[in-house]
């Protein structure tokens, strides 16, 4: 699978440990930054780049790293077709792909260490969206509320 990774300077020595991770399981991984240790770069360009790459087609999933992964999970949900959740265990990570179609998983570096983080990065783009009908039929409404509000 193809993946988008981004993080800021909080989340930059995860990200560099997720994208090896990622690639060392066969992933194609799109590199979105930091490519350098910032301390004054802001978490918000980083999910924008990220929301962007899932919008225009780059990858279907995606994985954001901040301090707490709180920021970077406002900032790309604000973006149309992007469902970002913020995930520090397994469970979450696959019931969020497989109930809700989670294509974007935030973590947080300050919260979790390299380990987790690794294991929760493989459990999200292991998992698959079920389709179940009661499934289809939330998304169908979540699409909805997207359309209503976050397009207007």
């Amino acid at each position: 699978m193809k993946i988008a990774v981004a993080g800021d300077h909080a989340g930059f020595e995860l990200k560099k440990v997720l994208v090896e991770h990622l690639r060392s399981l066969g992933h194609e991984v799109v590199d979105l930054g930091a490519h350098e240790l910032d301390p004054l770069d802001d978490y918000p360009d980083f999910g924008a780049r990220l929301a962007s790459a899932i919008r225009q087609g780059e990858a279907p999933r995606g994985i954001l790293v901040c301090g707490s992964g709180v920021g970077v999970c406002i900032a790309v949900n604000k973006f149309a077709g992007v469902r970002a959740g913020i995930c520090h265990d397994v469970y979450s990570a696959r019931q969020g792909v497989e109930h809700d179609d989670m294509n974007v998983l935030c973590l947080g570096s300050r919260i979790i260490g390299s380990s987790l983080a690794m294991l929760i990065a493989r459990t999200f783009v292991d998992a698959e969206f079920t389709g179940e009908e009661r499934h289809r039929r939330r998304l169908a409404k979540v699409l909805e509320i997207e359309k209503q509000n976050l397009l207007s």
